[in-house]
């Protein structure tokens, strides 16, 4: 849960920093994932930085893409809603549930 915790953060960080009036947060479990949704009233999508390992700060959408199995971004009528889905682990090993070992 510790990946879900880091991703729910990030994202309504965001949220809360860049859009201008409130945000609402689902959690949902989908085929073997945690969904995470956030949406929010900004208009602006968000956008990952160039490349730069001197950059401080401004890594969240980075963190947030590199460990989830789908991320997506769409427009609503009002707003924007972020959506990421983090694969859930049947065991301590990490073995993706709903996968079977080969």
């Amino acid at each position: 849960m510790d990946t879900v915790q880091l991703v729910v953060s990030e994202m309504v960080t965001n949220a809360r920093k860049y859009a201008p009036g409130p945000c609402l947060l689902t959690l949902e479990v989908i085929e073997g994932a945690v969904e995470v949704s956030v949406w929010d009233s900004g208009t602006t999508l968000p956008a990952v930085g160039a490349r730069d390992p001197g950059r401080i700060g401004q890594h969240g959408l980075e963190i947030v893409m590199a460990v989830c199995r789908a991320f997506s971004v769409r427009r609503e009528p009002v707003g924007k809603r972020i959506t990421a889905a983090i694969e859930l682990a049947d065991d301590p090993g990490g073995d993706p549930a709903g996968r079977q070992p080969t």
